[in-house]
């Protein structure tokens, strides 16, 4: 099968056993360390996206994707839910009312944000009913008070189903100082868990307590709350609902609350991935000091080839093909075995465990009690495509020196 010179010299430097074996080893050092280069990259991204997953799945699994609120209490709340319905991206639509107060318990205090829910619809927006480890959800009765809080709130307090405590929310008076504490007693008829700072600032009970508290009229609710299909659609669904309702509602999302914390992990996730990318550069950089000792070693056939008509341009390209095969195989490897190591990060790590007896994630410090992972085959792409362009441009000047060897010069020394 016909091949051009260069490619066919090319690999054949590149498998052949050279007379110097340091540039060998050199060679080999180089696509090992891009090897090892390219799998850091891919299982940390994979690891931090399934860090982003869980606290997504997490987070915005409790809070509002998006809420549709009236400038004043909304008397029926049923036909708000009907318009929001009638768009294609939400896919539930329930009451909602939301207040911020402390709780208070044998002299100890600490700020949480209550929300006022319907028990028999809450599981269409939320996965509360999912991660209550005491008590149930449905145990909210209206008239009765009761309050579903968060496992560390509990822990903090010591509280268990069945408890008393005192929750503490500001009512606008005509007293002098404009706001007057309004005290009500809550019974707690359940805790959840869903491994989130919200197991700590979060709290809820009926909404028609809620809107006693209020004091609205048992039907009223502060707004409607919408789960969407995309999340990230959720301004402008919500926008366009409240728009079609009038002045009389405003729309608010998820991304007023929390966005913060994604855009955080977002900028996280890109600086962590340019140092990483630090680490394959140096390692396709190696490659330069590869190919001049390969040039040099050399010599003298580039001046033979040189004599019997090859041209600049295709020494030239002799080295560039080397390196790049060095690139190439290296940055394959690494891909490979970057996504193996993705794929079962959890599994190595929970054998880890078990081979040292230590827990890497314990429950009791952090939210997650495994190391999560998700593959996205975009990172893995922009990770080998840099792989790969590192690994040429870094061929660049070796191949470069190797064109401008005068045959002469280099037989006269070899």
């Amino acid at each position: 099968m016909f091949r051009p010179l260069s490619i066919f010299i090319g690999t054949r430097y590149t498998r052949a056993k050279r007379r110097n074996r340091f540039v060998s080893f050199i060679s080999m050092t180089s696509m090992i360390g891009l090897a090892l280069g390219v799998l850091a990259m891919i299982v940390v991204l994979s690891v931090m996206n399934g860090f982003q997953r869980e606290m997504s799945s997490r987070i915005l699994g409790m809070v509002p994707h998006a809420t549709i609120v009236g400038v004043k209490p909304i008397d029926d709340w049923q036909p708000v839910a009907a318009a929001a319905m009638k768009n294609p991206e939400v896919t539930a639509a329930v009451p909602f009312t939301e207040m911020e107060g402390m709780l208070s318990y044998k002299g100890l205090m600490q700020p949480i944000q209550i929300s006022g829910v319907d028990p028999a619809q809450e599981g269409k927006v939320s996965i509360v009913a999912q991660h209550i480890v005491q008590g149930r959800l449905d145990a909210l009765k209206p008239g009765e008070f009761g309050v579903v809080i968060g496992e560390i709130t509990a822990r903090r307090f010591r509280l268990n189903v069945g408890d008393k405590i005192t929750l503490i929310v500001p009512e606008v008076s005509t007293a002098p100082g404009g706001i007057t504490p309004r005290m009500q007693r809550l019974n707690v008829v359940g805790v959840f868990k869903v491994g989130a700072e919200l197991d700590g600032s979060m709290g809820l009970i009926h909404v028609a307590d809620a809107a006693t508290m209020q004091r609205w009229e048992p039907n009223q609710v502060q707004s409607v709350r919408l789960a969407v299909k995309d999340l990230y659609a959720a301004p402008k669904v919500s926008s366009d609902i409240a728009a079609g309702l009038g002045a009389e509602f405003k729309a608010d999302d998820w991304t007023h609350t929390q966005g913060s914390l994604f855009s955080a992990m977002k900028m996280e996730k890109t600086i962590i991935g340019l140092l990483l990318l630090m680490i394959v550069a140096v390692a396709a950089f190696n490659i330069i000091a590869t190919l001049i000792m390969v040039v040099n070693d050399k010599g003298a056939d580039i001046a033979i080839l040189r004599t019997i008509g090859a041209t600049p341009r295709q020494i030239m390209a002799i080295f560039m093909v080397q390196g790049t095969v060095i690139g190439i195989v290296g940055t394959l490897i690494g891909g490979v075995l970057g996504v193996i190591a993705a794929l079962n990060v959890s599994e190595l790590v929970g054998w880890f465990e078990r081979v040292s007896g230590q827990h890497i994630f314990s429950s009791d410090v952090y939210f997650v009690s495994n190391l999560p992972s998700e593959l996205q085959g975009g990172d893995v792409l922009l990770i080998c495509s840099a792989g790969f362009v590192l690994s040429f441009l870094a061929t660049l000047y070796p191949a470069w020196r190797a064109a401008k060897i005068e045959p002469a010069h280099a037989l006269r020394y070899s």
